[in-house]
């Protein structure tokens, strides 16, 4: 169904946005970062680093622990922790809508779930015996641990899910909200990713399939979309979060209105456990829904925040899948990608880049993508690189891309609601 067809009781908008990244604690440090091009690489110093390739990545920029209270923090997984830091921030921003709990949903993913606490509680295993493992260990490390923390802290009743699909994730949930809502199980949901995978095990693992960026005595230029010199992602951490609702249920209860989620697609490739279908087939069917289910015409999306990791065959599979989806449309679409500054937030990337992509539209900027200095010859896209780029007013388009192992894709359209 086209978003020109439906109700305002079917219309979903986003109301609130919470966030916890490598460039800030919440949503607006975090925006300002990435408008500044400011990132938020480092050089890690924990005495592990030392027997892996790679010695950076991207750590949340405000620990938990600055946050959260100590007995809530040993109760939760680190992805928990930033999923209802980020969750709180959302809730609270949309106006803690007071709704029943029956009519209140969650949608939460991540890519890896608890990984840090799987491992910790496998080493105090080998070394302390079973009597020893944490009673709460299976809770934190469940992959749908975080969706249930914010479940129990909204106390929502109509659903709690946690959609599985990689570096996807995030967006993919944010779409099942969306479908949660038209289908009627709920009035108002908070959905998004999170990931706390920076440990040597997971770094061990990417470094092994060469998908890691080595650039280690340069941290804050490692992460290069569409450069020439890119040799790998750089592994982030964090969560974003967002409130939809029906416009319906927004407008009756004065809440501010970010944007609508015009359009969602989904699609997969069936090509490859790791790598991306080189001519973009399933991504461009995956952008190409999201823009008819928004009623729409290629020519409406004016900015894409694009999936663009910073991976050499990556980067130029998403470039040819932007031409198929758009066509003609291509070069009016400028495009950013805000990993250069992020990192790669894994399962919580789709969602903080959608809520760039929201904000970029409310500001009609689109940020710039740090560290391209010598454009690929492939990359035949505008991309927005040096300052943010303003983007023109009217019932246009702006969509995010997200892709995953496995062959996941799902694009999401966003439209400014007029007040």
């Amino acid at each position: 169904m086209t978003s020109s067809r439906l109700t305002d009781s079917q219309r979903v908008v986003v109301t609130g946005l919470g966030a916890t990244t490598p460039l800030g604690g919440d949503v607006a440090s975090t925006w300002s970062a990435m408008l500044a091009g400011q990132s938020g690489v480092k050089v890690l110093t924990e005495d592990w680093v030392e027997m892996l390739p790679v010695h950076i990545a991207a750590p949340v920029a405000v620990e938990p622990s600055e946050i959260l209270p100590v007995p809530q923090i040993k109760r939760m997984d680190r992805s928990g922790q930033f999923a209802l830091i980020a969750a709180r921030e959302a809730w609270a921003d949309a106006g803690a809508p007071e709704d029943e709990p029956e009519r209140v949903g969650v949608v939460i993913a991540s890519g890896i779930g608890g990984v840090t606490t799987l491992l910790a509680a496998y080493d105090t295993l080998k070394e302390r015996g079973a009597r020893r493992v944490l009673p709460m260990t299976v809770p934190m490390l469940m992959p749908n641990g975080p969706a249930a923390i914010v479940g129990l802290e909204l106390r929502a009743r109509a659903g709690v899910h946690t959609p599985v699909s990689a570096c996807s994730s995030g967006a993919e949930a944010i779409a099942y909200a969306v479908d949660m809502i038209r289908s009627g199980r709920a009035d108002v949901v908070t959905a998004g990713g999170t990931e706390a995978a920076i440990h040597p095990l997971p770094l061990a693992g990417f470094a092994a399939m060469q998908a890691l960026s080595t650039r280690n005595d340069e941290p804050e230029r490692a992460s290069r979309p569409y450069d020439k010199g890119r040799d790998g992602f750089v592994l982030g951490e964090g969560a974003g979060i967002v409130v939809l609702e029906t416009l319906e249920h927004a407008r009756a209860r004065g809440a501010r209105i970010y944007a609508e989620v015009a359009g969602t697609g989904i699609s997969s490739d069936a090509h490859h456990m790791a790598q991306p279908d080189p001519v973009g087939a399933g991504a461009s069917r995956a952008m190409m829904q999201a823009v008819q289910s928004a009623g729409a015409q290629p020519s409406d999306v004016v900015h894409i925040n694009a999936h663009a990791t910073s991976t050499p065959i990556g980067d130029v599979a998403e470039v040819q899948a932007i031409r198929r989806a758009l066509g003609d449309a291509t070069d009016g679409a400028c495009v950013s990608s805000t990993k250069g500054v992020t990192g790669h937030l894994l399962g919580a990337a789709g969602a903080v880049e959608a809520i760039a992509t929201i904000l970029a539209l409310r500001d009609r900027k689109a940020p710039p993508t740090a560290n391209l200095e010598d454009p690929d010859d492939d990359v035949t896209l505008d991309v927005v690189r040096g300052e943010p780029r303003v983007l023109p007013d009217g019932d246009v388009l702006a969509m995010n891309n997200s892709f995953g192992f496995g062959g996941h894709n799902v694009a999401l359209a966003f439209r400014a609601v007029p007040a």
